[in-house]
């Protein structure tokens, strides 16, 4: 096993490479990124170089000390196919706001569960960017916008943002 820096294979646009992101500035952690674009080339995820890496052929894949660690979810927007994915997002963003902004009564402090940042905040900007991605009206979630903007005030969520990353294309950069 080889011990030392660990391995981002990350894409600017994954939410969820966006939480590996924000996790690993939290904990000040030096790492590498390489960059796997989802979308050219048929998908760089399907190169028999990265497959070798992660045979579930998704972003995010975490190196550390010899051992990947990987988890996404675009095959999902995949199976919904190109014309369903705008309506089907919305749906499934809306649900589970529409659930997260009342368990957010109980438990949200400055953050989702209380005061320190947490798992949970960690999910939820990635999905607030994808909500404003697929224009999901936020007016109904004023504590899950309350939180998102504290949120993106933090210095590791600003550097791990998607319009901050080496692969993000120019017209979509910060």
């Amino acid at each position: 096993m080889q011990v030392g820096k660990p391995i981002l294979y990350s894409y600017f646009r994954s939410s969820c490479s966006w939480r590996v992101r924000i996790a690993l500035a939290l904990k000040n952690m030096d790492y590498e990124m390489i960059t796997i674009n989802l979308t050219k080339d048929g998908g760089q995820q399907f190169s028999e170089e990265f497959q070798a890496l992660n045979p579930m052929k998704q972003v995010p894949a975490l190196k550390i000390d010899g051992i990947t660690i990987g988890q996404s979810n675009l095959s999902v927007l995949k199976q919904v196919g190109q014309e369903n994915q705008l309506t089907w997002a919305q749906r499934a963003i809306s649900s589970g706001f529409n659930a997260l902004e009342q368990i957010l009564q109980s438990t949200a402090g400055k953050y989702c569960v209380g005061d320190e940042v947490s798992m949970a905040d960690l999910c939820l900007a990635p999905q607030v960017a994808n909500a404003d991605r697929f224009k999901v009206d936020l007016t109904p979630y004023p504590t899950i916008s309350r939180i998102n903007k504290s949120l993106l005030a933090l210095e590791a969520f600003q550097v791990s943002h998607p319009c901050r990353q080496p692969d993000t294309p120019p017209e979509l950069r910060a």
